[in-house]
Formats: C-alpha cells, structure tokens, sequence
C-alpha cells in the first residue's frame, strides 16, 4: 500500500483539480479518475491508501466503487462526497464502510482535516496489524525451533488443547522452553486478547507468595495500608501461568487447588471468597509423582493440573534441532550486537550437537552470544568456544562395587556417589553435576532429597 497516496475520484474536472492542490498543500500525493471504472484501474495499480470519491457520477456510483474497495481492498479508507440533500444516502454509505463523508460546498479546511484523522486511524491499524505479526511469530508454535519428532508430538498436543480450557502441565528441564511454549499455548487460545499472567513459585520468598498469588485486603497485616490484587485476579478472564510448581508451598497447594475446582480464591484478610475466571497453565523440572511419595506435593493438586501433560524433551534429545537452533540465535545475536557480517564456522554446530546441554537452549543461547561479543575475527570458530564445550568428554572408568550377599541400599549407594562427586570438585554444583552426566537442578533435587549440604 502507498503510504502517502490519496485517490480523487470526481466527474468534475475543476473540482478534481482543486481538490488535489488542496491535499498536495497539506503533505499528500494526489492521483485522479474521472469516474468508478478508471478509479478501479488506479486502485489496481497504485494501490492508494485513501479514496475519496463523489457520491454520484455517471457510470459507476461512488456507492458502488465503495463496495467493490470493500471487497477487493479491504484495508483502503474511502470518505464521501455527497450533496447537502443525500446526506441520508452519505450515512447509508458510512454503514456500508465508508469512513466518513464531506458535504458540498466542500470546506477544505474541513476535508483534509477528515483526511488527517482517516489517515491517522489507517497508520493505527496497520500498527495493531504489525503488533499482532510480531506476536505471532514471537509466540506462535512456529516460534519454537526444531522439527524433530520428540519436538514435533509436543507441539501437535499443545496445538490441540490450546483453544480449550483444560489445565496443562508442562514438564521440562530448564532452559527447554517451558515458559515460551506456555505463551503460544495461551496466544492461540480463545484468551488470546486476555491477559496471560506469570509467577514463579520458586522465585518469590515463602512468606510471600501467598500474598502475591492470592492479594490481600486492607489492614490484612501489619504494612497493608491498602487492599492490593493478587496474581490470580490480575489474569482473570486471561491464563496464570505458574512457573515452577514443584516449589510451591504445600500450605498453598490447598488454596490453588480450591481455584481450580471452584473458580474461587480467598485473600488474606477476606472473610469469603471471590470467584474468577482463569486458565491454569503449570511448569517444573521437578519429579512431582516422587514428590507426592515424600509427601511434598498433593496428588489431587497433581490430577487437576495434569489433566493435559506435555514434557518438553532436553536438547541432548533432540541433536537433530541444534544446527537450526543455532543458526536461528545466531542470526538473532548478531543482529542485536550490530555485527551483520560475522559468519559461524560448520565445525562449530557440529562441536554443539557433539555436547549435552544440561542447560538446554537457555545454555546454548548464552554460548552464542558470548562467542560473539568476545569475538576478534570475521568468523567464530572451535577456538572461539567455551572451555566446557570444546573438549572431548573424557574416558571414565568403570565403577568398582562391592555388592554384599545381603542386599545393598540403593537410596544409600546414590547418596555416597553424590558425596563424593561434590567432594570431589569441593563441591561445586556444575562440575559435580558434569561429572554424573545429570543437570545441575537434578543434582540439587537429589542434594535435597538426601540431605547434603556443604559444612
């Protein structure tokens, strides 16, 4: 569409010309027809952003070239231009889509200022359209790279229960994805235009989460000066997406579970409750079915969030996605550090597909954009890499294991590689973690569940 171009459609010679010296003054390119049939050649052509045209002229109506502009041109704007006597037929043609009319004698002064507002309101939606391209493809499922099948099954379930409002459970290590693919879930959902709402349970101290997810009244405690919402009734109507549920209290486990089954939350310092309308969408890398065994977690808090459960595969299993990962990142990387000419050498993709990625995408991501901001040359390659990436696994020996006639605790034997892998790098997490070929959150559940701690 031309940006700039106004189309002056008008059997009268003179009043055409006027017209267009009248626009040309205020800043617009002016083209002009005769009539319907020489307009519709025009908007063939050019392709103008705004028509205006007369009401009636021989040959085709400006009623008519209004609904073929409709039909075939659906984003032009088009006024009118009408006699003082078929104003009734003006308002007849606003309600076919015309965006406003100008009666004659034409005010100018008064026209071009209908111009100015109708391009003003053509620039707004054209923006809004921009608006919703980007979210598309910032949050669409064709925004999650790969297409390998692990990937592709995931994102086939999620495409399906989007537009429903059945919980989801998304379970994933960190760094696959959990929070992106929770976003395309509710942007292709009826709650699209609602607000998608955000907590981390793992994030936010204990002692206030409660208050975050729930709010509070007025005098509720000491400092509650004033009545503040909490997260769930700021995503009413909208989606709350709780990152990180493993983490959440058991205490609070109780009140969420309430709002799933009854729509209801209870803030502190309420006597009652009030009813919202949300859609809960949850995520963790953590073992809640092991949890609920310890006791850490509600199984019927588990059942109502599990109604749909997606597990996002770690990057190790999908090595097939890594080259289009990486160069999508790439791409990215380079472009937000004003680098456009800066190239990724092949042995380097095939150095990533060759390495785990405990932490995933998130980990690749950081990988990339570190190499490009210490980057020297025109090209990044092996030597550019990380020191955790570039070299060969090493040879491990096998484990030599007593195994006594009489049984051998397997809680115990875990609990004594675990201790002696911390020990063994003074324990430091990552590289503990590196040595037993497990995620560092999965070291630290495990560091948890036994008790380990560093004196």
């Amino acid at each position: 569409m031309n940006r700039n171009l106004i189309l002056v459609v008008d059997d009268d010679a003179s009043l055409r010309r006027i017209m267009k010296l009248q626009l040309e003054e205020a800043g617009y390119d002016v083209a002009l027809a005769a009539n319907g049939e020489e307009a519709v050649g025009v908007l063939e052509r050019r392709n103008p952003k705004l028509v205006i045209t007369d009401l009636r002229m021989s040959g085709t109506s400006g009623l008519e070239l209004l609904r073929h502009i409709r039909g075939e041109h659906g984003e032009t704007t088009v006024i009118m231009i009408t006699a003082f006597g078929s104003v009734e037929t003006a308002v007849e043609a606003m309600k076919a889509g015309a965006y406003d009319y100008v009666t004659k004698p034409i005010d100018y002064d008064a026209l071009v200022l209908v111009v100015h507002r109708a391009m003003e309101r053509q620039n707004l939606i054209e923006e809004v359209r921009k608006l919703r391209a980007a979210l598309d493809e910032r949050y669409g499922f064709e925004s999650i790279i790969g297409r390998s099948k692990s990937l592709l099954r995931v994102l086939e379930m999620a495409s399906r229960v989007a537009n429903r409002d059945s919980t989801v459970l998304i379970h994933g290590e960190t760094g696959t994805g959990k929070e992106l693919l929770a976003r395309a879930i509710h942007h292709n959902s009826l709650r699209k235009d609602q607000a998608f709402v955000t907590i981390n349970c793992g994030a936010i101290p204990r002692d206030l989460l409660e208050s975050e997810l729930f709010g509070f009244t007025r005098g509720a405690f000491t400092g509650a000066a004033a009545a503040k919402p909490g997260k769930v009734e700021l995503a009413d109507g909208g989606t709350l997406f709780l990152d990180e549920i493993g983490e959440l209290p058991i205490e609070l486990q109780v009140k969420l579970l309430r709002l799933i089954q009854q729509g209801e939350v209870e803030k502190i310092g309420s006597v009652g409750g009030c009813l919202v309308d949300v859609r809960v969408i949850a995520a963790t890398h953590r073992n809640l079915q092991a949890m609920i065994e310890d006791g850490a977690f509600r199984e019927d808090l588990y059942y109502r969030l599990a109604v749909v459960p997606l597990h996002l595969p770690p990057l190790r299993e999908r090595k097939e996605d890594i080259p289009e990962i990486t160069q999508h990142l790439f791409r990215k990387l380079k472009a937000r550090h004003s680098l456009p000419a800066l190239r990724l050498a092949p042995p380097v993709i095939s150095a990533f597909q060759a390495y785990r990625w405990p932490g995933n995408v998130r980990e690749l991501e950081n990988a990339i954009e570190r190499m490009i901001v210490l980057s020297t040359a025109d090209e990044i390659t092996l030597s550019d890499l990380p020191d955790s990436i570039r070299p060969a696994a090493p040879q491990r020996e096998s484990l030599l294991l007593e195994v006594p006639d009489q049984g051998i605790s397997l809680e115990g034997v875990e609990r004594e590689l675990l201790l002696r892998a911390l020990e063994k790098f003074q324990w430091n997490q990552s590289r503990a973690a590196r040595f037993l070929d497990i995620s560092r959150s999965a070291l630290i559940y495990r560091m948890e569940k036994h008790g380990l701690h560093k004196e």
